[in-house]
C-alpha cells in the first residue's frame, strides 16, 4: 500500500512524505513505545495516539518508515521536522486507533503479529 492510498483510507493528512516509493505491508498499533521497540520492520506502519517527539524517535530506532497519529491529535512542527530528518512518513487521521487498524486490515495490511 502506498502512502497516498493509506492516507485516503484513513481520511488522513500527509504531514511529511519522504518522497521515496514505499510499499507498506504491515501495521502495529500501540501507545506504549516500549512495545514498539520490540520490532524492527522496514515496511510497517506505526498507528498511535501519541503525538510526541518520542514517537518519532521510537519509530526511527525500530526502523519503522511510517507513523499514523490517530484522533486528530495536534502534531508539532518539531515532530514534523524530526520525521523529515529521519525520512519517516507522518500522517494525521481524525479516526481512532481502532478504526484505522480495522480499515487498514480490511484493505490488505497485515498485523505485525
Amino acid at each position: 500500500m502506498t502512502l497516498q492510498q493509506l492516507s485516503n483510507i484513513v481520511k488522513g493528512n500527509i504531514l511529511h512524505d519522504p518522497v521515496k516509493s514505499m510499499d507498506y505491508r504491515y501495521a502495529f498499533a500501540s501507545d506504549l513505545m516500549s512495545d514498539v521497540l520490540r520490532f524492527h520492520m522496514d515496511d510497517a506502519i506505526l498507528i498511535t495516539g501519541l503525538s510526541t517527539i518520542q514517537t518519532v524517535r521510537t519509530a526511527e530506532m525500530s526502523n519503522l518508515p511510517c507513523i499514523v497519529v490517530a484522533r486528530g491529535k495536534q502534531i508539532s512542527n518539531e515532530m514534523i521536522a524530526l520525521a523529515s530528518e529521519n525520512h519517516i512518513a507522518l500522517v494525521s487521521s481524525p479516526l481512532t486507533v481502532f478504526e484505522i487498524s480495522g480499515k487498514l486490515y480490511m484493505n490488505g495490511i497485515k498485523p505485525v503479529y
